[in-house]
């Protein structure tokens, strides 16, 4: 053993061009079926459990009266309805392959134009609630890691978890209460006037209240991890300024945990907008996942579900795609 040599590991330029590449290639087939899976178990839950749509259709109208079964045939054949389900799902993906996600039934339009109708004032909304939450939150935590168990932390902390706590559809009315009938500061705020008109001040509070809690108390706990270590006492024993020491020595090792959490939130926020925009009469991307639902729109949900899949996974993917540059590692673990 003692004439053993032993040599660290070094990859050639082709085993690590190699291992990017199996590595990429995993990630995107992983996401592929993924996203597949998620598509099919969709429509497999609508074709079995939702309901006819062309019936549904019907009864919406004029309660069921006058219905001809003729028609109601007819109208099946039309949007294709009237196969089985492996037909009806292999149609579909043929045809979303080709960039046609269908024909609304309710809405009588093509669905692709209703998404990307929808779909920018739901983003438009999502990252301004994110860039507000960004510039409220950080600071916040800050603030409650340096004043660490005294009022200010406690204060922060405190009103932080209480509007964790409170559902957004019970803070939206409570605000709508205070500031439009109690104090007459403002109209209600309803529909969609571009991003930058006063009437969306409300709606933006409401939509980022319920994930700042989690950037404030993910930055404060990072703080605090960061103020117990020593090179932050050395800078401190060499007369660093305080504000140096917090801005480059605390605040730039905890901004990479924090800008990933706020990019995963960003997420959800534009995915889980439904309810303020329905209390806001906002017409985005959230109340037109609601009306597919509420209407059984086959090709409505469909997209819906499409869309908000992409758009976490494409995150994810993206993520995937950075590690490698962050850390060789990644690719042959």
């Amino acid at each position: 053993m003692s004439g053993q040599t032993f040599q660290l590991f070094n990859p050639s330029p082709f085993e690590k061009k190699y291992s990017m590449i199996s590595y990429l290639f995993m990630r995107v087939f992983r996401w592929a079926t993924g996203l597949l899976l998620i598509m099919f178990i969709t429509y497999a839950m609508m074709f079995y459990g939702a309901g006819d749509p062309i019936k549904r259709m019907y009864l919406a109208r004029d309660a069921g009266s006058g219905m001809d079964e003729n028609v109601v045939d007819a109208l099946r054949e039309k949007f294709g309805l009237d196969k089985p389900f492996g037909a009806q799902f292999g149609n579909y993906m043929q045809n979303l392959v080709r960039g046609d996600m269908g024909y609304s039934i309710f809405m009588r339009r093509d669905v692709t134009d209703i998404v990307f109708a929808r779909l920018p004032i739901s983003i438009q909304l999502g990252l301004a609630a994110t860039v507000l939450m960004t510039i409220i939150g950080i600071p916040l935590g800050v603030l409650a890691a340096l004043n660490h168990n005294r009022w200010p932390d406690q204060l922060i902390v405190g009103v932080v978890v209480f509007f964790h706590a409170v559902p957004v559809f019970v803070v939206g009315p409570i605000l709508l209460l205070i500031f439009v009938l109690a104090l007459g500061l403002m109209d209600v705020p309803t529909g969609w006037k571009g991003l930058f008109h006063t009437q969306n001040i409300l709606p933006l509070f409401v939509l980022l209240l319920g994930p700042m809690p989690v950037v404030v108390r993910q930055t404060r706990a990072a703080m605090l991890e960061v103020m117990r270590q020593d090179y932050i006492r050395t800078a401190r024993a060499k007369g660093v300024p305080e504000k140096m020491v917090i801005v480059r020595h605390m605040l730039r090792p905890i901004l990479t945990p924090v800008v990933t959490s706020i990019g995963l939130i960003m997420i959800g926020i534009i995915n889980g907008a439904l309810i303020v925009e329905k209390l806001f009469n906002i017409p985005g991307f959230g109340t037109l996942t609601l009306r597919g639902l509420q209407t059984v729109d086959y090709p409505i949900i469909m997209a819906t579900v499409l869309v908000g899949a992409m758009i976490v996974m494409v995150s994810n993917l993206l993520v995937d795609f950075i590690y490698p540059l962050l850390d060789p590692r990644v690719t042959r673990s």
